[in-house]
């Protein structure tokens, strides 16, 4: 099998470890095969991959998509380092705000399978960082949502030493007190 898949404290977040084939040419992997994901029980059909670059000290989330439009995603950094986040906003959950990171490189080729449920954001450890994800729904501005980065009810140690960049929209996040429980998962 070419994948590693490493079951995290969440239920449902998975860390996938692709086997990687390297030689003095470079290096090769498979990032997905649906039939393998699917021997483990992750039954999702991904319908878009998604990219994006940050600068160092760059942190985006937690972002969500409220029901009836949630997303799962398989992310991960294809260009320096990220922590990434994935936070289980299920209100019925035995974790609910409980949350894992992991770091994801371009040197150890890891990805996160995030499900349907969880918050997800990701800070860039490195001067440049670019992720691709892919996820299991369209995007719907209308329910899409944020919770601060930093709530004290959530208390997620992102594991950094300095004030972190953030997008307006991210700025603006409500804690996770302000947001109406039917819009959580």
């Amino acid at each position: 099998m070419p994948f590693e898949f490493e079951k995290t404290e969440l239920d449902g977040v998975i860390l996938v470890k692709p086997k990687v084939f390297g030689d003095t040419r470079g290096f090769f992997l498979e990032t997905y095969k649906e039939k393998d994901f699917k021997d483990i029980g992750i039954n999702e059909i991904f319908i878009q991959d998604n990219h994006s670059k940050s600068s160092f000290g760059v942190l985006r989330g937690l972002h969500y998509q409220k029901n009836p439009n949630p997303q799962a995603k398989l992310v991960r950094c294809t260009k320096g380092e990220i922590i990434d986040v994935a936070v289980d906003i299920r209100v019925n959950s035995p974790t609910f705000l409980k949350w894992t990171k992991k770091k994801l490189t371009e040197e150890n080729k890891h990805q996160l399978f995030i499900p349907k449920g969880f918050a997800h954001g990701f800070v860039a450890l490195s001067e440049t960082v670019e992720v691709m994800y892919k996820v299991s729904g369209d995007y719907s501005p209308k329910d899409e949502m944020s919770i601060l980065w930093c709530d004290k009810d959530i208390n997620i140690d992102w594991d950094i030493d300095f004030e972190p960049k953030l997008s307006e929209k991210d700025k603006i996040a409500k804690t996770i007190a302000e947001i109406n429980k039917e819009d959580l998962l």
